[in-house]
């Protein structure tokens, strides 16, 4: 599953205008987040919004450290 979440947020830079690969790259990384949400509410028995709000901290947090 990383080697897929990888390639699905990094296939949009094949595109060659940058804004609109960049935008594609965000969508994905959200709708991954939304689902890893949904595994841990699902699988886990975290509440959901306690397991958006820890995967949505975890995300900002990696984010914030690449840049």
């Amino acid at each position: 599953m990383t080697t897929a979440g990888g390639i699905g947020h990094t296939l949009p830079f094949l595109i060659a205008d940058f804004r609109l690969a960049t935008t594609l790259a965000v969508i994905v990384v959200a709708i991954e987040l939304g689902v890893i949400s949904y595994i841990r509410h699902r699988y886990m028995d975290t509440p959901f919004l306690q397991a958006a709000f820890q995967v949505i901290v975890g995300g900002i947090l990696v984010f914030l450290t690449g840049t």
